[in-house]
């Protein structure tokens, strides 16, 4: 395992119920066009393939959220994928993560599409998932 791999699955283990471990984050590093914007508090893993790229997860520290930090995230991975030739960026999100979405929303995405009853919720349920999309710029 990369320390990359190791360092960013503890984050997520930190900000997510079902996190992805260290095997599953050197997998996606290792794939074209992956890359991350990291800070002290959180990530942004993106992959970037032509003109499109595609937020695969945003991580903040529970202890770092509700202060901008998962825009400033957003907001370099937007500029990350840009310079790597990207005019849109997309992504999905559970509707009922709703910190999330305002952080997207305010980056500027808007909602393009819904997979309905795409995520599996730990009691049995299952909620949309919302297609958000942006130009980079």
């Amino acid at each position: 395992m990369s320390d990359q791999a190791e360092r960013l699955a503890a984050l997520h283990a930190t900000a997510f119920d079902a996190p992805w471990d260290a095997a599953a984050f050197d997998d996606l590093l290792a794939g074209p066009g992956v890359f991350v914007v990291e800070s002290a508090d959180g990530f942004i893993l993106m992959r970037a393939v032509a003109d499109e790229a595609e937020i695969l997860t945003l991580a903040v520290r529970p202890e770092a959220r509700g202060r901008g930090e998962g825009g400033r995230l957003t907001a370099g991975g937007v500029a990350g994928a840009a310079a790597r030739g990207a005019e849109r960026v997309f992504l999905e999100v559970a509707d009922d993560n709703v910190s999330a979405l305002a952080v997207y929303r305010r980056g500027g995405f808007a909602e393009v599409g819904r997979r309905p009853r795409y995520y599996a919720r730990p009691d049995g349920s299952r909620r949309d998932a919302i297609l958000l999309a942006r130009a980079a710029p």
